[in-house]
């Protein structure tokens, strides 16, 4: 007798956005009957044993009369061996004729609300009878097993529906959304995870479904307890079986489909234990990285990214101090490229960097020795190096980031940061590094020793970083203004309505080419202007080089409070 797991096992997944690794040799699968070069299928190396028989004696029926037709000519092989049809020519036009007949016959089946009504029927039908058959025989499987396996089949059919999501109104109306959520709390955890993976392709963004299509199901499923049922399932599976594991996985997709919409996402990080599982499950030692726990990752920089409720709750849960323990693993080793590792580090960094830019974010990081590690990996990290550089922009980032300030200056930062300032850094990294100059400049207390500290960076060796400064400005003026001058081309061609649908593609433009860097360069070199008379002098002087004063600075400035305060600057700014 058949086990319940043997009959439920898990065939290989379907083709989704992502992939289970897979957990079978294929060369396995088939190793029952292998072909031969010429197609014909060994018996396992046993050849059947014929004795040569006489030359001179006949057996075996009688041959075929010579005028009969039996289809093709197809010539023997070399050994005399027979490969014809064995049927006559007329035969083989009846045979024919038939087989287009019984082909008509099929015409493929209409996907309608009819079609759905009567799948519903029947899926609720098997939901009923597999309930009374485990509650009849609840010591005796062999009795409810197939009911079971009928049941799994109606489950895996309604894969169709995502074919054709305008019927997702009525399948939500006539209860089966509810019936295949309740399915998540099955005694038979394969059954479970079946519907799990039905779920989940459902509610995914590759499905064709308008909003409103989408927002139907998912709002039965919710009110059908489906975020509980989830977390439910992640206590009961195990990882260490395969189809457990599965389980899992498609679970973390159906949470990450459901995120894409921002009250959901706010419902699962507030309402539920999610985040708390998330962050039992990431830190697990694994070698090398699961899909799950790269996933696993993966949802929780989703959540936070969502919303900033749910940074502060990952506050609350003390996530910051345990992202950072993951991430020191990574102080001076990098992941594999190219593997779930790499991503899976990744994703710690974008969840860091989401939750430094909340208030609590930034007192946890100050508390958890977030700067120091960070400034660990700018010195001598490699993968690394990019990320913690980013993160420390966000953290000093904000009215609220003056307590990082003074934790960057006190824990050497200075000399880090503007070392790296000076070397030949890619565009990203610079934007980063001017954002970190800014923050400084602008949050540091006056009259403090950090701010002392940092007015001093600028100006030692001569003032070389405002030489590179005002190098970089020139640079980034340039860009932009060719951008300008494209957008005012442009803009002879259009009227005011047309202006104005245009305006976000022309501002997203101009901020490609570096008008954001150009901004902050700006701002610094004012706080500069306006803090130290050498530093004045010498941008002066500087500016004086190419017959240009300190009066570009300034318009600079006041365009930024104008994008900032203006419904709609580019329209003006760039045609006065």
């Amino acid at each position: 007798m058949s086990s319940l797991d043997d009959l439920f096992k898990k065939p290989a997944l379907p083709s989704n956005k992502r992939k289970l690794d897979a957990s079978r040799d294929p060369n396995e699968i088939y190793k029952a009957a292998k072909l031969s070069a010429n197609g014909h299928a060994k018996n396992n190396g046993k050849a059947a044993a014929v004795e040569k028989a006489d030359d001179d004696v006949e057996a075996g029926p009688s041959t075929p009369p010579d005028d009969e037709d039996y289809g093709p000519d197809i010539p023997d092989d070399e050994e005399g061996r027979f490969f014809g049809g064995g049927v006559t020519q007329e035969e083989n036009e009846i045979l024919d004729y038939m087989e287009g007949q019984k082909s008509a016959e099929v015409a493929p089946e209409k996907i309608d609300s009819a079609w759905l009504r009567k799948l519903a029927l029947n899926f609720e039908k098997k939901i009923t009878k597999n309930a009374e058959l485990r509650a009849k025989f609840e010591n005796e499987p062999q009795k409810f097993m197939g009911s079971e396996a009928d049941l799994d089949a109606d489950i895996k059919a309604l894969s169709i529906l995502a074919e054709h999501p305008e019927l997702y109104g009525e399948f939500s109306k006539l209860g089966c959304v509810a019936s295949l959520v309740s399915l998540l709390a099955h005694e038979n955890t394969d059954i479970a995870i079946d519907a799990v993976e039905i779920i989940s392709e459902l509610t995914d963004e590759d499905v064709e479904a308008e909003q409103e299509q989408w927002t139907v199901l998912v709002d039965a499923m919710i009110e059908a307890d489906l975020l509980d049922l989830l977390i439910s399932n992640f206590a009961r599976l195990n990882e260490n079986n395969e189809s457990d594991r599965s389980g899992i996985y498609h679970a973390l997709s159906v949470l990450e489909n459901l995120a894409s919409q921002t009250s959901l996402a706010e419902k699962i990080g507030q309402d539920t234990s999610v985040l708390n599982w998330l962050l039992d499950r990431i830190p697990k030692k694994e070698s090398p990285v699961s899909q799950n726990k790269r996933y696993a990752a993966e949802v929780i920089a989703i959540l936070l990214q969502s919303s900033p409720l749910n940074r502060k709750k990952l506050c609350e849960l003390d996530g910051v101090d345990l992202l950072l323990q993951i991430l020191a693993a990574y102080r001076k080793r990098d992941p594999l490229k190219g593997t779930e590792e790499e991503e899976f580090v990744e994703n710690i960094f974008d969840s860091l960097t989401c939750v430094v830019d909340e208030p609590e974010g930034k007192q946890k990081f100050v508390e958890a020795e977030g700067v120091e590690l960070c400034l660990i990996m700018i010195k001598e990290g490699k993968m690394s190096k990019s990320r913690a550089l980013r993160l420390i922009d966000h953290a000093l980032n904000g009215q609220n980031g003056s307590g990082v300030c003074e934790r960057v200056v006190e824990a050497a930062g200075l000399k880090v940061v503007f070392g790296m300032f000076m070397k030949q850094q890619d565009g990203q990294t610079t934007e980063h590094l001017l954002g970190i100059f800014s923050s400084l400049l602008r949050l540091l207390p006056a009259n403090s020793s950090e701010r002392i500290r940092t007015l001093a960076k600028f100006v030692e060796k001569d003032y070389e970083k405002l030489g590179k400064l005002v190098k970089l400005r020139r640079d980034y003026a340039a860009r932009v203004a060719v951008v300008d001058n494209e957008i005012r081309n442009e803009q002879t061609k259009m009227d005011a309505e047309e202006r104005e649908e245009v305006a976000d593609e022309w501002d997203s433009r101009r901020l490609d080419a570096g008008l954001f860097c150009l901004q902050t360069i700006d701002v610094i070199l004012a706080w500069l202007v306006a803090e130290d008379d050498g530093a004045c002098k010498r941008i002066q002087s500087l500016f004086a080089d190419r017959d240009e004063s300190l009066a570009l600075v300034e318009a600079t400035i006041q365009g930024q409070f104008f994008l900032l305060f203006s419904p709609s600057p580019i329209t003006s700014t760039l045609s006065d």
